[in-house]
């Protein structure tokens, strides 16, 4: 997921689309715990999209506050 990609989304729609990713991450550190991930690299790449969103998410609300 590029950030280029989450600064075209609403607010609304990075809400949603951090929602997915903290579900897709529990999902992956279950899998971990029962020894069934087979691709440990997922678990960073959810949490790092995951941080990619906040940071647009606050950039975005940064941006709002400076304008008004």
């Amino acid at each position: 997921m590029d950030a280029k990609e989450l600064h075209d989304k609403t607010p609304d729609q990075l809400r949603e689309e951090l929602a997915n990713l903290k579900k897709t991450s529990f999902n992956l550190r279950f899998q971990q715990a029962t020894g069934q991930l087979e691709n440990p690299a997922q678990i960073r790449k959810a949490r790092r999209d995951a941080a990619r969103v906040k940071t647009v998410l606050n950039q975005k609300a940064a941006a709002a506050a400076a304008s008004e």
